[in-house]
């Protein structure tokens, strides 16, 4: 595994592998994941990406195009994990015959739906068989490419179109499911957490680590959706601070098993400062819903009172 030297201008010089020209919205989170991730890889390196059905492939892959400048393949939304795990051991083959000498790594995202939902499970065989592969999740906390409809990723009171607030409902009435420590439960080598903030080191030493860490890798990242959460644009970099300081989004690594926090805020700031930059929680702010908030501030605290007893 490399090092964590982090060189600010020589890793934004790098080759870009996301080509410009690509349909995401402005203010996407997926755009920025995919992106830094693959500046991660080593110059010289190669890589195959692969890339579960939702926001990211149809606005990133219109055939015979594709935005990547290494390897491509468009999974169906349930079988990313499959995919890349079969291409990483037709590699392995292909290598002992002899018939591949360039280094290649292989790496695939996925929405939360394709990963949270709809391909959990080609994604947990993928890690329990321990493939050589970085599987992300870019958390965007709904099937947004659909028309916003809530998944297992999606926060409670939420409004989503599935989970529309009025007078019978204060938004998604279940807590988002914990996926990162769902994939450290398969005692895979590595799993982080991780999203914006910065200048990005986070995220990149992160990359670096699941990309270059021999064996299975699991990376999920916090990538706001301007449409979905209802933001404006420039406010994403803000939103990610803010979900790292309330810690609705801690940053923490499992490395082989031990839990390492990465951060932890010296004035951890009041969930409300994340959810009021978001026009899917706007009713929570309403005389008659302040019970909600509070109740999104216990699950917080019970989750990051969790983190903290597994990182000691």
């Amino acid at each position: 595994m490399s090092g964590t030297t982090f060189d600010f201008k020589e890793i934004q010089g790098r080759q870009e592998r996301l080509a410009p020209g690509h349909r995401l919205c402005a203010g996407c989170g997926a755009t920025i994941a995919v992106r830094n991730i693959l500046k991660a890889l080593h110059p010289g390196d190669k890589a195959v990406v692969g890339n579960a059905t939702g926001c990211l492939e149809v606005s990133s892959y219109t055939y015979p195009y594709t935005a990547y400048e290494d390897s491509y393949i468009h999974s169906a939304f349930e079988n990313a994990g499959a995919t890349i795990s079969g291409v990483e051991a037709a590699d392995r083959i292909l290598r002992k015959k002899g018939r591949v000498k360039d280094t290649y790594k292989f790496i695939t995202f996925g929405g939360d739906g394709g990963t949270y939902d709809i391909g959990l499970q080609s994604l947990s065989g993928a890690m329990e068989r321990g493939h050589d592969m970085v599987y992300v999740c870019y958390d965007n906390g709904a099937y947004m490419n659909t028309g916003i409809q809530r998944s297992s990723a999606t926060p409670n009171f939420a409004d989503t179109t599935t989970t529309p607030v009025g007078t019978q409902s204060a938004g998604k009435p279940q807590s988002r499911k914990d996926l990162a420590a769902i994939m450290a439960a398969h005692n895979i080598p590595y799993v982080a957490q991780t999203t914006y903030i910065g200048n990005m080191k986070d995220l990149y030493v992160k990359a670096e680590r699941a990309i270059y860490t021999p064996g299975a890798a699991f990376l999920n990242v916090l990538a706001p959706c301007p449409r979905g959460w209802r933001y404006d644009t420039p406010d994403l970099m803000e939103i990610c601070k803010s979900a790292v300081e309330t810690c609705y989004w801690p940053l923490f690594e499992v490395i082989d098993g031990k839990w390492i926090l990465s951060y932890e805020p010296k004035n951890k700031l009041p969930i409300e400062d994340f959810l009021k930059r978001q026009g899917r929680f706007k009713h929570l702010f309403q005389k008659e819903n302040q019970q909600y908030i509070a109740q999104f501030q216990q699950e917080v605290d019970r989750r990051w009172e969790e983190l903290r007893a597994r990182c000691q």
